[in-house]
């Protein structure tokens, strides 16, 4: 299937779920710090702008990433929930048609963001998860995390990276190389206690 394709399949399992939360899921912390559920959902909501109205939020935020996401949360804060979910689901596409790879990236992860902490658990498709590993997004500083490991996953066929091992579900591996902490407990390996380490 097409980045594109696994793009549409991702925000429509999404969609799928966020319909169904309360009010109170929708005010849950995610695991990224100091968002709400719907701030991470606002923060999707960059896919509905164009690669100019994003660029305009970058120069905006002085080409900060941190403070980009955050303006781009924020901006939707006045919307109800369900105006928030409308939106994703009808006017997304915009910036994912440029750049699919990358809101894989970034839209997986942060599905798992919501996921786990309202304890909603789901198998991955094995070719996201797999896209995912080989496209950590760039502007999470993998890097930083990864190097000088070795990363193997236990539930598709992927590893990468030469070093001390770490093994585990991809989807342990996708959270941890972009800095989510919430998945080290289902790693396993030599590596685990420097990526621990990075990982504050």
């Amino acid at each position: 299937m097409s980045y594109r394709g696994m793009v549409l399949d991702e925000r429509a399992e999404l969609v799928d779920l966020l319909r169904g939360l309360s009010e109170q899921e929708w005010e849950t912390p995610s695991l990224c710090a100091g968002w709400r559920v719907r701030d991470v959902v606002g923060h999707l909501l960059q896919d509905t702008l164009s690669p100019l109205g994003y660029a305009a939020v970058v120069v905006k935020s002085r080409g900060s990433v941190s403070r980009t996401n955050n303006t781009l949360a924020q901006s939707f804060a006045e919307l109800t929930t369900a105006q928030l979910v409308d939106k994703l689901e009808t006017e997304s596409g915009r910036l994912s048609k440029y750049s699919p790879r990358l809101m894989l990236s970034d839209l997986v992860v942060h599905h798992q963001d919501i996921r786990r902490p309202l304890g909603r658990p789901r198998t991955i498709p094995a070719d996201r998860l797999i896209a995912v590993l080989n496209y950590p997004d760039p502007f999470a500083f993998p890097a930083r995390y990864a190097k000088g490991l070795r990363f193997v996953a236990t539930d598709v066929d992927w590893s990468s990276g030469d070093g001390p091992e770490v093994r585990g579900p991809g989807e342990a591996i996708a959270l941890a190389v972009v800095g989510r902490t919430a998945a080290l407990a289902d790693l396993t390996g030599g590596g685990l206690p420097e990526l621990r380490r990075r990982l504050g």
